[in-house]
């Protein structure tokens, strides 16, 4: 009973340190891109981190159509870092970045960030190359005009009232 017992823990055993060796040794491939900011204008800088041990080895690069191929350098811990500039000829629309890392099989992200025609949109005080449209001009003069019209009718009311009680 004691023998059947120790058996099978040895061979629960074996089979979790089987199973575990293949993802252990994955760690050191590439597994995963991440490009900041994921929406740049052309000539911007985009920073590219790349987690696996296999990209602090010498010779390890980044590349995509939108900017020059890029050494990786090791930030420690299984992860490496690139930055980058975008093509002042770059297209707009997604673009892929493909890791080439030691002698590991090179991974591809694709869609990993968008190039831009222009600056980019910031929220308030953001940066915009093509200023009012007719339409903005259009419902701004409207509204400016009900203010004129609103505020000449609340004065002629108020005199009106001033006139009636003899002020």
């Amino acid at each position: 009973m004691r023998t059947t017992r120790a058996l099978a823990v040895a061979a629960a055993a074996s089979a979790v340190v089987g199973l575990a060796a293949p993802t252990a040794a994955a760690w050191a491939d590439p597994s995963n891109i991440v490009a900041m900011p994921s929406v740049i204008p052309r000539g911007g800088q985009l920073t590219v981190t790349v987690d696996g041990s296999s990209c602090a080895t010498h010779g390890s690069k980044i590349t995509s159509d939108a900017f020059p191929d890029t050494k990786l350098k090791t930030m420690g811990g299984g992860t490496a870092s690139a930055n980058t500039t975008i093509h002042h000829h770059a297209s707009p629309g997604a673009h892929s970045i493909t890791v080439h890392c030691g002698n590991s099989a090179p991974l591809t992200k694709p869609n990993a960030f968008t190039v831009i025609h222009g600056g980019v949109r910031g929220g308030l005080g953001g940066s915009s190359s093509a200023g009012a449209t007719s339409t903005d001009m259009a419902i701004g003069g409207v509204l400016v005009a009900a203010a004129v019209v609103g505020g000449g009718v609340f004065w002629m009311r108020r005199r009106s009232e001033n006139e009636s009680r003899g002020i």
